[in-house]
């Protein structure tokens, strides 16, 4: 038996306590991953709230951990004890199923999330199934690359997904935790990006980032005065926006896609706004372990990184006050052991 140490909700909306528990016998596909650094995502947030009704409680949060490997089941050949690895939102899947079998993992209809019925990274160390360890390049910095293995990954996949062209005009809604990584990893990619928020004054931010052009999302105008233009707009905010405007806004055969998780409508409101210019409505979870690890060389190669505020584990209450709060700029990362 191994002894974890680590940081739980008891209830929904509860603040984090420590807490202790045992990982029974490790199988033969598992690994135990000794934890670093651990980032705070608002997915986070919705788990302690009970916000999405899966929630299980004590509920140890915590899925963009980065840390050497601890412990390897028997039947692990390819990860060694001491290597750098990263693990997101998901810490399973069944290796079977016709779409692990295809590649696609992160659409197993029995995989498991790293913090869904399961103990997350917000501790010394956390355990997962070998395939979703992934290893992680020399040329990023530990402390900073956590963040990519949800915020990363959300936003990187819908550019293979889509079929997305370095010559492609691209729209970015919300410059957050997420869409801050989307304009970067965009630009990389070689496409005229435009950056859409509600906030004016994060223009100047956008477009070090790498945003070509900057729309103030709340002026109907600005809007207005780019129907036709976009092949894709990808939405990395959780709110209800005025749809229409961005699906008016796509070029024909253009895709309004979302990252981002919206709990309210989204889509046009008539269909005869897909129809004429053949567009499209879409979304996408993260990715597989093959696409998250072509993201990280990705990033290492064009120095794509997370933006990021590094508190100590023990104040992981005041780092998700401060996230709460909308202060974080742009993403939240727990140092493990302080």
């Amino acid at each position: 038996m191994t002894t974890v140490n680590a940081w739980a909700a008891q209830e929904a909306g509860g603040k984090l306590e420590p807490f202790t528990y045992e990982l029974g016998q490790r199988g033969a596909s598992e690994v135990d991953i000794a934890v670093e650094y651990c980032g705070l995502c608002h997915s986070d947030l919705s788990l302690i709230n009970n916000d999405w009704g899966n929630a299980q409680y004590p509920l140890v949060p915590g899925h963009e951990v980065v840390g050497r490997i601890e412990a390897v089941g028997d039947g692990v050949e390819h990860l060694q004890v001491g290597q750098r690895v990263g693990l997101g939102w998901n810490a399973s899947s069944c290796m079977h199923c016709q779409q692990c079998m295809s590649g696609d993992h992160n659409l197993c209809s029995q995989q498991q999330g790293t913090i869904v019925g399961r103990h997350g990274g917000f501790a010394d160390r956390v355990r997962c199934s070998a395939e979703w360890a992934i290893p992680i390049p020399d040329a990023l910095d530990p402390k900073a690359v956590g963040p990519m293995f949800c915020g990363g990954i959300t936003v990187f996949n819908p550019i293979t997904q889509l079929g997305i062209k370095p010559t492609d005009r691209v729209g970015v809604i919300g410059i957050g935790g997420l869409g801050h990584l989307a304009i970067q990893f965009l630009a990389a990619w070689g496409c005229e990006v435009t950056a859409f928020s509600s906030t004016a004054d994060k223009e100047s931010q956008a477009r070090e980032m790498g945003a070509h052009h900057f729309i103030t999302s709340s002026d109907p105008k600005a809007l207005k005065a780019v129907r036709g233009r976009f092949d894709a707009i990808i939405n990395t905010t959780n709110v209800e926006l005025n749809w229409d405007a961005y699906i008016a806004a796509l070029a024909p055969r253009g895709t309004l896609h979302t990252v981002g998780a919206v709990l309210g409508a989204f889509g046009p409101s008539n269909g005869f706004m897909l129809i004429g210019g053949q567009k499209s409505v879409s979304g996408s979870p993260l990715g597989s372990p093959a696409t998250t690890a072509t993201m990280l060389d990705f990033a290492a190669r064009h120095d794509v990184a997370a933006q990021i505020e590094v508190f100590p584990m023990s104040e992981v209450n005041a780092a998700l006050d401060h996230l709460k709060a909308g202060k974080a700029r742009y993403r939240v990362v727990l140092q493990a052991g302080h």
